[in-house]
This record gives structure tokens, C-alpha cells and sequence, in this order.
């Protein structure tokens, strides 16, 4: 039982605020497409995002604030997938996130950062690329849920990887041809960038 969790609680300051997640690409919003590759790999698909729900009412999913309050990075919606998971799907034992601004991200995601975490033991996992770890795809316990509110609130970590440092963390290598898989969409360029992968058929 995996719960996925959309993460599109962020301010998007690159884009000029607002929810770069709904910018239209090839005739339907980010999150779309970002919906069509999570929702098939998940038992249950959540959406954590901040404001009103209403924005998001068309995709159907359960949309669930940040259980910290101050914006404090991906971490925030680790925690609430895990919190939300553990208050409503008891038998998951793992959530596993993903962002709302990177449309192609591999459709085998999950079952590779499940398999990894088998085959080594480990108590986590997180994917990477062309020599780049990327925090925010990354497969975690349910059960770690109260360490993780307590390094956030008490210990102040807000990076990923200073919270991951305590755990044994494998790292599962996407490749990156014939395009980066985790290519993300921060900027208007980049938003042209994707309408390109599209149109060319690369993606």
C-alpha cells in the first residue's frame, strides 16, 4: 500500500507566484499530465497544497495543507503525506513524493525506488539523474513520520538531505537520454522548453 503525494505547496517565485502547476502545456494544465503519470504507480494519490482547494476541485483528489505551518520546503510535505497516510490509510507503510512541476518524470518511478529499497535493505529511497540527486521524488516510511515532525519543528532541518543524512538512503539512477526525466519547470523558458519535448515527440 503506497500513498503518492503530489507536492504543490511552494510559492513559485520563478514563475511570478501564483500555481505554476496550473500553467498551461500542450492544451492542459501542468498538473495534468503530472496526475496521468502518478496516479497509475499509487494505491492513493494526494494532492499537498496550501490555500484554497477549490483551484483543484477538477482532479478529484484529496488536497491536504501543510501540517507545519511558514513554508518550510519539501520537507513540510513529506511530513503531511505521512501524517495524512498514518491518519488514513493505516496499512500504507510508505509515501512517496513527487513534484508538480516536472511533467515527465518516469512512469517506473515507484517501482524502482520500492525494489531499491528491498534489494538494499534501506530505509529509504530517492531518485537521481546525470550526477543530480532529486530531493522531492523520493520514497518514504510512514513509520518515520514523528522523527521527521520533530526535526522539522524542534531540530529546525529544512533541507532534504540534512534530515535523510540519519537514515540509510539508496539512491536509484534514471537515465537521461534522450532527455532528462526530472527536467522541471521553473521559469516561463522552461515551460517552452517542454512544449518542445512535446512537439518533437521526445517525450
Amino acid at each position: 500500500m503506497i500513498v503518492g503525494v503530489l507536492l504543490a505547496g511552494g510559492q513559485s517565485r520563478r514563475m511570478g507566484g501564483g500555481d505554476k502547476t496550473l500553467n498551461d502545456l500542450d492544451g492542459r494544465p501542468l498538473l495534468g499530465h503530472i496526475v496521468e503519470r502518478a496516479q497509475p504507480q499509487v494505491d492513493t494519490l494526494i494532492l499537498n497544497a496550501n490555500g484554497d482547494p477549490a483551484r483543484f476541485a477538477e482532479y478529484s483528489l484529496p488536497v491536504v495543507a501543510d501540517t507545519v505551518d511558514g513554508f518550510v520546503g519539501p520537507l513540510a510535505g513529506v511530513l503531511t503525506g505521512q501524517e495524512w497516510a498514518r491518519e488514513n490509510t493505516p496499512d500504507a507503510k510508505w509515501v512517496v513524493t513527487m513534484a508538480t512541476d516536472t511533467p515527465f518524470f518516469p512512469t517506473d518511478l515507484v517501482a524502482r525506488l520500492a525494489v531499491a529499497i528491498e534489494e538494499n535493505s534501506a530505509d529509504m529511497a530517492m531518485a537521481t539523474s546525470g550526477g543530480n540527486r532529486h530531493p522531492v521524488f523520493g520514497m518514504w516510511p510512514v513509520g518515520l513520520a514523528d522523527d521527521l515532525r520533530h526535526a522539522l519543528v524542534i531540530d529546525g532541518v529544512r533541507k532534504v538531505l540534512h534530515w535523510t543524512d540519519r537514515f540509510n538512503l539508496v539512491q536509484v539512477d534514471f537515465s537521461t537520454d534522450p532527455y532528462d526525466p526530472f527536467f522541471n519547470v521553473n521559469r516561463p523558458e522552461d515551460l517552452q522548453q517542454a512544449k518542445r519535448l512535446i512537439e518533437e515527440n521526445i517525450v
